[in-house]
Formats: structure tokens, C-alpha cells, sequence
């Protein structure tokens, strides 16, 4: 298994997002994802997409997608599994902007969450 992909966006010297990747196994102990997981199995080669981040003064320019491209460029065809708690609902927007499908959903410490998936 190869190191996951972390991608920092940057204007001039200020970082202006960052969008995280990390293998299944190395969150296999946290309790959201093992719910995540539990609620929707994925590929055995699947990852977890997330966090990702964009600074308030980028939002609505396209950023969170341009990072969301470059991420499937190193990543190609493998799929991407993520969670977005429900009551997100500009998150909720922007994942399906991006072309991901909600595949799942899970109820954990009184919190709903959405499932989502994509193919890189």
C-alpha cells in the first residue's frame, strides 16, 4: 500500500485549503469510520476521502473541486468513501456537485451522517 495523497492549495504564501486522504486501515479504530465502514463496506482497495478545507475567503471559487480533480489524477479508478453529517447541507451540495453518490447512511452519538462514494 502506498503512501495517501494530502493536497494543499496555496495563493502566493497563504495556504488556502487542503483536502485529506488516509488508507482504511489507518483510521480503523476511530468510531465514525468503523460505523461508516459498518453502513457501507466499499472496495477492498477503497480509502477515505477527508477532511477537506477551503478558507472562507475561497469559498464558492471552485477550489474544493479543483483539489477533488488533482486527488483523482493521483488516485485513479480506486474508489473514495467518506461521511457528512446531515445537518451539513452546503457540504452535503458541494459533494454531489462533484459527482458523489450517497451510498449509505449511519446514526452515531445522536448525530445522522451521509455516506458517500466515487470512483476515481
Amino acid at each position: 500500500m502506498h503512501d495517501m495523497p494530502l493536497i494543499v492549495a496555496r495563493r502566493g504564501d497563504q495556504i488556502t485549503g487542503f483536502l485529506m486522504t488516509t488508507s482504511r486501515a489507518t483510521n480503523a479504530d476511530i468510531p465514525v469510520v468503523q460505523a461508516m465502514f459498518a453502513a457501507y463496506q466499499g472496495s477492498p482497495d477503497a480509502y477515505i476521502y477527508g477532511p477537506i478545507c477551503v478558507g472562507e475567503d475561497e469559498r464558492g471559487k471552485g477550489l474544493a473541486q479543483s483539489m477533488f480533480a488533482k486527488l483523482r489524477l493521483l488516485e485513479p479508478g480506486r474508489e473514495g468513501v467518506l461521511f457528512i453529517r446531515r445537518d451539513n447541507e452546503a457540504s452535503l451540495r458541494a459533494h454531489a456537485r462533484m459527482g458523489m453518490r450517497e451510498v449509505a447512511e449511519f446514526r452515531l452519538n445522536g448525530f445522522d451522517f451521509a455516506v458517500f462514494s466515487y470512483i476515481g
